[in-house]
This record gives C-alpha cells, sequence and structure tokens, in this order.
C-alpha cells in the first residue's frame, strides 16, 4: 500500500483511494492517504480514566500509539470473532492513532463525484459520517476520523483561544471563500475568523459548489481581484476535492490571481508535495488555525 500512496492526486484528478473495512455487518471506508498500515491486533495496554472509546495504548516500531475502538466510538457491538480483526494505523492532524476494526476488505478507486453528501435527515449535526458512496450493489460509510477524535480529545479540535492571542485587527472588507463538507468544521471556522476580523466569508459544501459560485462571478462580469481576496479549501469533500478545485482555479485565467491556502489534516511532509503541484499558495494542517489566520493576512494585505 505504502508504494501506491501518492498517484491519484498528484495533478488534482479528483480521484482517491479508499480502504473498505467492516465493523459488524456494515461497511465503512477511510481514505488511503490517511492509513500508514494495517496490522493484526496486538496486545494493548489499558490506561486508567480512559475515554469509553480508547481502548488503550500499543507499541509499534518505537512509538506509543493509542488505539480506538471504532466499533465503540459509533455504538455498535463488539466483534463476534476477534480473532479475525484489524487494526488501522492512521496519521492526520499531525498524530498518529491506531484504529480497531472487526475487518478490512479491499482497496477501491473511486472518484469523488461518486461520493454523495450525507442526508440532513439521517446525519444530523453530531453525524459521523461524511458521504455515501455506492459500490458493487453496497453502501459504503466514509467516516469522519477528525470527529472521533476530537470527541475523545477536544483540544485536538481547532482552539478559538489560539487566535485570540493574535490581537485585534479589522479585515471585515476583505471577501473570503471556503470549501469545507464538515458542519461542525464549518461554524468552528466562521467564529474563528470571524474572531480574527473576517467577517465577510462565503462558506460552501464542497469544491464543486465553490467553484460554480467562482466561476458565475467571472460570467456576470465581476472584477473577481475585487470581489474575492483569497480561497481556503479542505482536501477530502464529496464531489470534487481540495486539490482539483485548487487547479481548476489555477487553470483559469480569470481566477488564477486568487490566493489559495489548502487546510487540512492531510498536510504532512510526505504529502505538502501535491498541493503545491496544483499551485496552492500556502498549506496548513489541521487544527492550526492560528498558522491559517496569519497566512490569510500575509496573503490578502
Amino acid at each position: 500500500m505504502e508504494k501506491n500512496k501518492g498517484i491519484l492526486l498528484e495533478s488534482g484528478t479528483n480521484e482517491l483511494e479508499i480502504v473498505e473495512f467492516g465493523i459488524g455487518t456494515n461497511k465503512f471506508g477511510i481514505n488511503v492517504i490517511k492509513v500508514k498500515e494495517i496490522i493484526n491486533p496486538v496486545a494493548v495496554i489499558p490506561v486508567p480514566h480512559a475515554h469509553p472509546n480508547v481502548e488503550g495504548i500499543i507499541e509499534l516500531r518505537g512509538e506509543v500509539l493509542p488505539v480506538i475502538n471504532v466499533a465503540t466510538a459509533l455504538g455498535f457491538p463488539p466483534s463476534t470473532n476477534p480473532a479475525q480483526d484489524k487494526f488501522i494505523v492512521a496519521e492526520f492532524n499531525k498524530q498518529k492513532i491506531v484504529f480497531h476494526v472487526h475487518s478490512v476488505t479491499q482497496i477501491h478507486r473511486i472518484s469523488w463525484d461518486q461520493i454523495e453528501k450525507p442526508s440532513d435527515m439521517y446525519q444530523g449535526a453530531d453525524s459521523q459520517i461524511i458521504g455515501v458512496v455506492k459500490l458493487n450493489g453496497e453502501m459504503v460509510l466514509l467516516l469522519d476520523f477528525e470527529k472521533i477524535v476530537v470527541d475523545i480529545n477536544p483540544e485536538s479540535g481547532i482552539n478559538i483561544q489560539q487566535v485570540q492571542k493574535l490581537g485585534q485587527r479589522e479585515r471585515s472588507n476583505k471577501k473570503l471563500v471556503v470549501a469545507e463538507d464538515s458542519p461542525l468544521l464549518r461554524k468552528l471556522l466562521h467564529d474563528t475568523l470571524a474572531e480574527a476580523g473576517y467577517h465577510n466569508v462565503d462558506f460552501f459544501e464542497n469544491g464543486r459548489d465553490a467553484l460554480n459560485y467562482l466561476e458565475n462571478l467571472v460570467v456576470n462580469g465581476k472584477d473577481i481581484t475585487e470581489s474575492v481576496q483569497l480561497i481556503i479549501t479542505d482536501i477530502e469533500m464529496p464531489q470534487m476535492d481540495g486539490h482539483h478545485l485548487t487547479k481548476r482555479v489555477k487553470d483559469n485565467p480569470k481566477l488564477e490571481k486568487i490566493p489559495i491556502i489548502i487546510f487540512s489534516s492531510l498536510i504532512t511532509d510526505d504529502l505538502r508535495h501535491k498541493g503545491q503541484m496544483v499551485g496552492a499558495e500556502a498549506q496548513v494542517s489541521k487544527p492550526d488555525i492560528a498558522q491559517l489566520v496569519l497566512l490569510i493576512d500575509e496573503y490578502i494585505l
């Protein structure tokens, strides 16, 4: 798996690979780009007073890593065949975490436009589902692993106090466009950007909606540099991911001058080159909101 990582999103192809795994009879998925390796279960050392979703810790090649029981986090029954369980070792938000699942079946190559946004009827504000993809007549649910981690450790999420320490600023006349699929993160970004003085922000649930908005400004004869000063985008989004959005903007002569900052849990030393190849001006790993605000200041002043 390691050898294939980094191929699909090099040029913003709007494709990804997902690892399909099972919890009970349900099928779920995780982006391959988050997965370091998949191993058989090893002995887990319980930690006193740990969060109920945390089984404990393991040592893997000299690193001590937390183990999250995904079934517990989702409110599902425990495994009926623990000997067949798997540990998915993942890395995002500058941390490594082990996710205990019941099975790992296969890898699928798909396009982001195959991924449907969860319906508001069953998603809800506390949903851990970020997308639904139909494969071979079945539905695979893409989990919001960042939310699973933040539910356990809220301090690992966006912290508005980081922005408050930057001091007062007046930026209300600056127009920002934000593409972010998570309702929770859209709310957090709205609040923290407002705290930083950025009150004129349009939010979109995916890259396609953001691109349509930008292209419509051009069609309607708007001066794009006057209408939008900067774009912030996540990477993982249904319909159109942030890399493809960035590529489409930079390939459009009437949009290319807009600075783009990629704000994602997938910004690591190994993956940073992906955003560079599609033309992003800057990249910030979630949840470093203070660094994001400083970069916004830099690129729009």
